[in-house]
């Protein structure tokens, strides 16, 4: 009993303080990676005790992936509903949050490996950073299978993760930066004959 009044005593770590470690927490990440951090760097680069970072996160997993979804500088797909399948994806992937931001793609590096490595910290950052953005885009093939823009024999377990894997081996394997040109052609080269059943053809001006 005395323990629980001693524990509900203690001051809870959120807002700025919050704020101010997981700041900590994500350049800590940027510099060294995922698995050369450590709670003990984070509490000397955020003049806090370790004791303070385990009240409020229970491992460095769950503390690194607060951290992501707190950050500006990680992708944060925005849904927009252009009416269109193509429309769609440029929006999301070259719009703000997108995959042509540098930054971005930076803090995907920073935990690549630890997806390999780290099992506790594979399933938090896949049930709570990356769920959200498989939602967004299944959302897009759903709204796109309504107006009957689909193949229906088209396999979107297949193709929902195309676009974003593609960008991303170019990015991780042959260091080359997104850019809207590029996911241009990706989307009308490859997603969407994919999509639609309909082999790619050169705008007429190009032909």
């Amino acid at each position: 009993m005395i323990r629980k009044l001693q524990e509900a005593a203690r001051p809870r770590v959120e807002g700025e303080r919050e704020g101010e470690i997981l700041d900590a927490t994500l350049a800590l990440l940027l510099e060294a990676g995922y698995d050369r951090l450590t709670m003990d760097a984070v509490a000397t680069r955020a003049r806090a005790s370790k004791a303070t970072l385990y009240r409020r996160w229970s491992s460095k997993s769950a503390l690194v992936v607060d951290a992501l979804l707190r950050s500006k500088r990680s992708p944060d797909l925005r849904d927009v509903d252009t009416g269109s399948l193509r429309g769609d994806l440029l929006a999301t992937y070259c719009g703000p949050g997108g995959m042509t931001d540098r930054d971005n793609v930076q803090v995907l590096t920073a935990v690549m490996t630890a997806l390999h490595t780290d099992e506790d910290f594979a399933v938090e950052f896949r049930d709570r950073f990356l769920a959200p953005k498989v939602e967004v885009s299944s959302r897009i093939y759903a709204r796109a299978a309504a107006r009957g823009e689909l193949s229906p024999d088209v396999d979107l377990s297949l193709l929902g993760p195309a676009l974003a894997g593609i960008l991303l081996h170019r990015s991780f394997l042959l260091g080359e930066q997104a850019t809207v040109a590029t996911i241009e052609k990706v989307v009308d080269q490859i997603i969407l004959p994919a999509a639609t059943g309909r082999p790619y053809s050169l705008p007429k001006d190009n032909a």
